[in-house]
């Protein structure tokens, strides 16, 4: 039309990397945003996998504060900047990390192959000024029990970590299938093929297990001890996950049962009820410590 423009709609979607440059976020604070739940996210309709709502923008940019607030709350630290944060030795740091008293949001393999931790800067600081909390900070020595868990290896950083990131793959989930494969990425191979006995279902269930982050090339040193750190270790974490997935493979099963040929017929053992999944015994680990402690 003569003496008209013609503009293109916004996209009402759009890709994380879009919606994080479109805000002036560097990308890990946009996808930890995400992984916090501080940034909604919806199904890319196209298969994609998922994009970020335009109105998501507008409700972020529509703080006075933004983006300064927002950043302070995704803001990640090491054990070094998080112990100066809160005024104690970084010896004491990663003690009270390895006994559970802060926990991890996220780690990474540094070129020595050693696991670095990182933690929200947010929750040290809240931490560190809460008066109740004095006595574990700047006590002359950590309290016995403590001692003697640190003295038999307990380290509950890793468990720590992979209970934040399933409530994010979980959160994230868009279906049963999802939400299962998001359980299943905790567990061992063994695990799985003990719980979901169909090999048609034990397929399909892997095309929607996640894939550990920072794995780096599969079969490397680096992505073995990624994948170590992803894998539940401790008897009561591998009970939980193996009754929830029980769980999550029943509701797939009747709302999208697995794809398989016309012809075959199903001659797999029927699948353990959550009771018997979680009665099942599982290796002696961190919580078995804990038990004989409290005994």
């Amino acid at each position: 039309m003569t003496g008209s423009t013609l503009t293109r709609p916004q996209q009402l979607t759009l890709t994380p990397g879009r919606a994080a440059r479109e805000l002036g976020l560097k990308r890990n604070e946009f996808d930890l945003g995400i992984h916090l739940g501080h940034i909604r996210t919806v199904p890319d309709e196209g298969g994609g996998g998922r994009g970020v709502p335009r109105t998501e923008l507008d409700r972020l940019r529509a703080d006075d504060d933004f983006p300064e607030a927002f950043q302070q709350r995704v803001r990640v630290v090491g054990t070094t900047e998080g112990a100066d944060l809160m005024d104690i030795p970084a010896g004491r740091f990663t003690r009270l990390a390895r006994l559970g008293v802060v926990a991890p949001v996220r780690f990474y393999l540094n070129r020595y192959r050693a696991v670095v931790w990182l933690y929200l800067a947010e929750e040290l600081e809240q931490f560190a000024a809460d008066e109740r909390n004095t006595p574990l900070l700047h006590a002359r020595r950590t309290p016995e029990g403590m001692r003697g868990l640190l003295a038999e290896g307990v380290d509950l950083r890793p468990r720590n970590w992979r209970a934040r990131h399933r409530e994010f793959l979980l959160r994230t989930a868009d279906g049963p299938w999802e939400s299962a494969g998001a359980l299943a990425a905790f567990l061992d191979s063994a695990q799985i093929a003990e719980l979901v006995r169909d090999p048609y279902e034990r397929s399909f269930l892997n095309r929607f297990r996640p894939v550990p982050p920072n794995q780096g090339t599969p079969g490397t040193p680096a992505a073995q001890l990624t994948e170590k750190i992803m894998t539940a270790d401790d008897p009561d974490e591998i009970s939980r996950l193996r009754a929830d997935l029980t769980r999550a493979m029943a509701d797939a099963r009747t709302l999208r049962p697995a794809p398989r040929p016309a012809a075959e017929q199903r001659t797999t053992a029927p699948p353990p009820s959550p009771e018997e999944a979680a009665s099942r015994p599982t290796p002696r680990g961190l919580m078995g410590w804990l038990r004989r402690r409290s005994a």
